[in-house]
């Protein structure tokens, strides 16, 4: 996986990325990583990547000669790459989404700061805007490591476990994941519930499936409506009755 990133600052992402499972992913090649700083592009000796904005207003904006070079010169390395802005004004990062970057094998992210990016690199140099949530960072780095570590680990051989990435909440069947449990048995007088001891796979499975649905409806009901739900699934779901949201409460096994 290609992924390239246009940041004021490139340590951060850098340093942030050199750890845990996207540190050894770097080290084996499974992700290249590619940084650009427009500062480095600047033509005045003060290296500037900002100015007021036209009409007033609080903050500045980032200017848009160095970007539109810091973005070029990506796309020189990696032509096949969509160039895509983190902006709270973007279309939501999803599961999916992650798992189209993944297969497309390369994506440049550019992390705006201050007010945001002049709007004539977006018109000419983006295709298409994202955003992390409904809510605003300092900067796009942030949103740029989450989405990487999102992408990254759907890469074959990443992960330890192959099907991790598959069971995991947003995975192949779109469902939030299930509870997990580890030792002890008893913790705090609370204990694992017993069909996950029983070593029975067909009832564990079961269970677990269970209980992704009840998470799902409970938190998340909306990503039923995109599931794809067998014909058992839909029998119990309708047996819970009517969500009261408390998708803390274990469901029995039916």
């Amino acid at each position: 996986m290609k992924v390239g990133v246009i940041t004021l600052f490139p340590e951060l992402m850098d340093g942030a990325l050199e750890h845990g499972v996207i540190g050894r992913a770097r080290t084996k090649g499974q992700l290249e990583l590619e940084l650009s700083n427009p500062r480095d592009l600047t033509a005045d000796k003060h290296r500037t990547v900002d100015d007021r904005p036209f009409g007033g207003g609080p903050g500045m904006v980032m200017t848009p000669a160095p970007l539109s070079a810091a973005i070029v010169s990506l796309k020189e390395a990696m032509p096949e790459a969509p160039v895509v802005y983190l902006s709270p004004q973007g279309r939501p990062f999803d599961q999916a989404m992650a798992r189209a970057w993944q297969a497309h094998g390369s994506v440049i992210l550019v992390a705006g700061r201050y007010e945001g990016i002049d709007e004539r690199v977006i018109d000419r140099l983006v295709d298409e805007e994202v955003s992390l949530g409904d809510f605003v960072l300092s900067g796009g780095e942030f949103a740029a490591l989450a989405i990487i570590d999102a992408v990254t680990r759907l890469e074959p051989g990443v992960l330890g476990d192959p099907l991790s990435a598959e069971e995991d909440s947003f995975g192949i069947e779109g469902l939030l994941d299930c509870p997990h449990y580890t030792r002890p048995e008893v913790y705090e007088n609370q204990t694992v519930p017993a069909v996950l001891m029983s070593g029975d796979h067909k009832a564990i499975a079961r269970w677990r499936r269970q209980q992704s649905l009840a998470r799902t409806r409970d938190r998340r009901p909306e990503l039923l409506e995109k599931a794809d739900l067998t014909k058992e699934d839909k029998v119990f779901l309708t047996s819970l009755g009517p969500s009261d949201g408390n998708s803390g409460a274990t469901i029995e096994e039916q």
